[in-house]
């Protein structure tokens, strides 16, 4: 959304926004929050590991894992900024 285009809202339509994007962040957060939890086990688990390649896969996991939150987040935001300018 263009700044003139937000400059164009009412107030109630800004805190709207303002209210679906704290909604996202809160939602957002706690799947870090777990995230990061699974990803501490994990790395406990790797430092208790015996080889490098098992230590490898574990890590494998976890970038697949982060990569999509990564795409979850991108994906929200995508779709929150076309509902947006459906508005």
């Amino acid at each position: 959304m263009t700044e003139k285009e937000l400059l164009k809202l009412k107030k109630s339509e800004l805190l709207e926004i303002m209210l679906a994007q704290s909604k996202e962040i809160d939602s957002l957060r706690e799947q870090l929050a777990e995230t990061n939890a699974r990803l501490e086990n994990r790395e406990i688990a790797i430092a208790e590991s015996g080889s490098i390649a098992e230590a490898s896969l574990k890590l494998t996991q976890i970038f697949e894992e982060a990569q999509k939150a990564a795409d979850l987040y991108v994906h929200n935001v995508k779709r929150k900024a076309e509902a947006e300018q459906d508005q």
